[in-house]
């Protein structure tokens, strides 16, 4: 494989101030593609695209509202002179609590965040991969997507509900060129964790037996450099 598989390829990555996302970016950029990093963050962001060298673009700005959303799209259209290539859609939020005791506010955030997020990007740029036949979107999941865990109620809601968008759009882009892929780990040692505290919770592993964000990130790379003829429909990344 070349040093640069990516070169001339662009890519879009959610939550890209820090994380998977942080890690994502940089694996692109140094795959040869120019990365725009969206986050909320300014100063987080622009550290991580200055950490991507001169492939790496800071978009700061929030995907967790409609009018936020649309404006990220159209500045990186402006950007890039079209859609992306790429599409990682990796932001989310992650909270514990019981069903019983999850605040409405906080449940309708963790799935605005986790859910409505990647569909406001992903239907905004269909349509010109569609058109053009080509276009890839990679969505970053989780082993709460398809296992129920105690005090995931907010969080399993959001990404099984990202596993079955994925699993729609590749439904309705078979055939037309468009590539999805779900990229899904286990627990990943991130700053989700910082207010989790996984150590001291029974059950749960700790961040040291965790996947690391690098891990996650040479699997999207690895995903985003197969043949145009073949798809990833899902990769699941454990630790051994």
């Amino acid at each position: 494989m070349s040093a640069h598989p990516l070169a001339g390829r662009t890519a879009l990555v959610t939550g890209a101030s820090r994380g998977i996302g942080r890690a994502t970016a940089e694996a692109l950029a140094a795959a040869g593609a120019q990365v725009l990093l969206v986050a909320r963050g300014a100063v987080g962001l622009a550290e991580a695209a200055a950490a991507c060298g001169p492939r790496g673009i800071a978009l700061p700005g929030d995907v967790a509202s409609t009018e936020g959303a649309a404006a990220l799209v159209e500045a990186a259209r402006e950007r890039l002179g079209g859609p992306p290539d790429l599409l990682v859609n990796n932001a989310g939020i992650f909270a514990l609590a019981p069903v019983h005791e999850t605040d409405v506010a906080a449940f309708a955030a963790t799935v605005e965040v986790n859910l409505l997020a990647p569909f406001r990007l992903l239907r905004a740029f269909l349509p010109a991969w569609r058109a053009r036949g080509t276009g890839h979107v990679v969505t970053i999941g989780s082993v709460a997507d398809r296992h129920p865990f105690p005090d995931n109620g907010a969080y399993a809601a959001s990404k099984y509900g990202a596993r079955a968008l994925h699993e729609v759009v590749r439904a309705e882009t078979q055939g037309t060129g468009v590539r999805c892929a779900l990229v899904s780990p286990g627990p990943v040692d991130t700053p989700l964790w910082d207010p989790v505290q996984p150590e001291t919770r029974e059950g749960f592993p700790s961040r040291a037996a965790m996947l690391r964000a690098a891990d996650v990130a040479d699997a999207v790379v690895w995903v985003a450099t197969r043949p145009a003829h073949v798809n990833i429909d899902e990769l699941r990344l454990g630790r051994t």
